[in-house]
């Protein structure tokens, strides 16, 4: 008789993994979060953008409006900012006690710990009643200029960090509401107020959960110093004038998204690279290998397969799985959002059934789509109909679930008995759209192209003029991967021939962002060479 042991596997947990692709270019900073290989975030700035989410200005009001019970601010934008007076805060009085202080004695600061708090700002009140025309007022920036908007003010002044938000002025520790233990909630109430620094107030983020009293001691002190050496500005400056500038966009995005989940970090730019690295090894020393600099002969974004997502997640239609797509609509004052079964119309699982799984699937995309271009505002999502209320209440259950890692502040409403959904969802920054105009950089704004067929005789112009005109002997060529493969094709390739005609070493590259006819040209210290001037190949 033999005995059996039957071996039971444990339970697979899935846990997402991330990572992080940032682009550095001469104008410009794109970056990607990819969740299992999948494209969730996707972030493009250009790099002399003044304005962002969280500076500080010393700015001048400008006109007061009582009918909307605030104020036009001049920051220095070419549009006034609105300032609200809910957004002035429960310690106006005190910081702007502080502010004319500072202002009026421009020798020393004032030391914010031995600072005499004022009573607090009345909730209910007239603009009038607070500020005049001509005020010097410090405010920071809570969202970007949008459309034909100014930037959106607030005078609740708050520096933020990766375990916690500091707020001068004010004398109150709150926790997140993410943490659920009571037990942690109050140990970590109990060890900020041991700590915390006086006349400032400290919000408890909810990635502070665990964490031990000196990493949260040491960000604070950070935090506290920033305040230190950046308000001395104020003795100097006029306004209107940058106080304080939030950090970088790249290391912005890491301190609200960063986890353990996070295996990779990758950026072609030495310069940023090391700034990030800097970062992570102060907020989290044991990851800091996973910062890595990318060296690839492939544009980044190619190698990690992130264009095609970019060039397939941003178009009007959007498809997903077994044929159903998507057709996302913008407008000024909201998104629309039309769910779509496609082929799955001929599903025989029958009518019911199969307006549930699309349903169920276009939330999951329509949540990831939310994130990756950033929308804000109101969402309107048409789903199909269906007529039972169970499944109704699943699909609004599901997109609850599926929203829980959105940081952005929203929203969601049941669906209605029409099949709709309605979605708030917190906007701060223009929501992103690829429908750019740029010149054409094969016809340079004519309108008129030469016949593909000669294009290889003019990318041999190009090379000559690289060499001959420019005096370049080693360059890169990036063209679309059609034209690269062509190049690069055969023992005695175009490649070979370029090589042996003008005594040069030239590497060609595909990318896949460039159209079929564009092409750029780069030296070996990844400057761009100028070929669109049509007159080096007079």
């Amino acid at each position: 008789m033999y005995l059996c042991t039957v071996y039971c596997a444990p339970k697979k947990i899935n846990i997402v993994t991330s990572e992080l692709v940032i682009d550095v270019q001469t104008n410009e900073i794109s970056i990607a979060v990819l969740e299992d290989k999948k494209l969730v975030e996707f972030q493009k700035e250009a790099r002399n953008i003044s304005f962002s989410v969280g500076d500080i200005y010393l700015g001048k009001v400008k006109k007061l409006m009582p009918g909307l019970n605030a104020a036009f601010v001049d920051v220095g934008y070419k549009k006034d900012a609105f300032l609200h007076y809910q957004d002035l805060g429960v310690d106006f009085n005190s910081l702007d006690k502080f502010l004319k202080t500072t202002i009026s004695d421009k020798k020393k600061l004032p030391s914010i710990g031995k600072f005499n708090r004022l009573p607090a700002f009345p909730k209910e009140g007239t603009i009038t009643e607070a500020l005049t025309q001509g005020d010097d007022v410090l405010v920071q920036i809570v969202k970007e200029p949008i459309s034909t908007k100014g930037p959106r003010l607030t005078s609740e002044i708050s520096f933020a960090g990766r375990y916690l938000v500091a707020l001068p002025f004010g004398d109150k520790v709150n926790v997140s509401q993410k943490i659920k233990s009571n037990e942690e909630r109050v140990r970590l109430k109990q060890l900020i107020q041991s700590i915390k620094p006086k006349n400032f107030s400290v919000i408890v983020r909810t990635s502070a959960e665990g964490k031990r009293v000196a990493e949260l001691d040491t960000e604070l002190k950070t935090l506290v110093k920033r305040w230190d050496d950046n308000m001395t500005k104020l003795l100097k400056n006029k306004a209107p004038s940058l106080i304080y500038e939030e950090t970088g966009r790249t290391v912005a995005l890491l301190r609200d998204i960063f986890s353990p989940t996070f295996e990779h970090i990758y950026i072609n730019d030495a310069d940023v690279f090391n700034e990030v690295r800097d970062y992570v090894s102060l907020i989290a020393p044991e990851m800091e290998k996973i910062v890595e600099l990318y060296s690839g002969e492939l544009p980044i974004f190619d190698n990690f397969a992130i264009t095609k997502q970019l060039k397939s997640g941003f178009g009007k239609t959007v498809t997903f799985k077994n044929g159903a797509y998507l057709i996302i609509e913008h407008t000024e004052a909201m998104h629309v959002i039309d769910v779509n079964s496609g082929n799955r119309s001929k599903s025989t699982t029958g009518q019911e059934n199969t307006a549930r799984d699309v349903n169920l699937a276009a939330a999951e995309e329509i949540a990831r789509q939310l994130r990756l271009r950033d929308m804000g505002g109101i969402i309107v999502i048409d789903f199909i109909d269906m007529q039972e209320s169970d499944n109704r209440q699943k699909l609004f259950d599901h997109m609850r679930t599926i929203m829980a890692n959105d940081r952005a502040k929203h929203n969601i409403l049941p669906v209605s008995k029409f099949g709709l959904m309605q979605i708030t969802r917190q906007r701060v920054r223009p929501v992103l759209d690829f429908t750019t105009a740029e010149t054409c950089p094969v016809c340079f704004g004519k309108g008129e192209i030469k016949p593909s067929i000669f294009f290889m005789d003019v990318l041999d112009k190009k090379v000559k003029d690289v060499v001959k005109k420019l005096k370049v002997k080693k360059f890169k060529l990036y063209v679309h991967p059609y034209i690269a493969a062509y190049i690069n094709q055969g023992i005695y390739s175009q490649k070979v021939r370029w090589k042996c005609k003008y005594s040069m070493g030239i590497q060609v590259i595909p990318d896949q962002s460039l159209g079929f006819l564009e092409y750029k040209f780069f030296d070996r210290d990844k400057n761009e060479l100028d070929m669109k001037d049509e007159s080096l190949s007079a």
